[in-house]
């Protein structure tokens, strides 16, 4: 019997397909997983304080990061008009629902760290094995 993952899927509508393989492109970057993150746990942030939650990431990586989610209506971004400019950003229904869905790679990591740690250590085993 065949592995369930090799299964043929069933014939899509190809614009159905750019969506996602654009979705996946926007969301499969690190910095906006771990935004999903942190706005999932902290509703309401300002921009400094995901720079701040998002060790590495530059203030231009986090500007684009934000625009992409905001243009993939993942996440709205609210200017009051004070002095100085106070922005807020927050998850739509949709980037929680992105992050719903994601919780599941969270899940599978957890329950598999063990066995990918272990073919690590046997793939970094075999190369120190062979010749080059």
């Amino acid at each position: 019997m065949p592995h369930p993952a090799a299964r043929q899927p069933a014939p899509t509508d190809p614009a159905v397909d750019r969506l996602v393989e654009e979705i996946i492109g926007r969301v499969a970057d690190k910095w906006t997983m771990l935004l999903i993150e942190v706005l999932t746990e902290r509703p309401c942030c300002r921009f400094g304080e995901l720079a701040r939650a998002c060790p590495g990431i530059s203030q231009k990586m986090l500007t684009q990061t934000l625009r992409g989610m905001e243009r993939e209506g993942l996440a709205t971004r609210t200017v009051y008009p004070v002095v100085p400019p106070k922005v807020e950003y927050r998850l739509t229904d949709l980037g929680l629902s992105l992050g719903e869905a994601f919780c599941g790679v969270w899940l599978w990591a957890a329950a598999n760290r063990a066995t990918i740690e272990q073919a690590r250590r046997d793939y970094a085993a075999r190369q120190a094995g062979s010749p080059p």
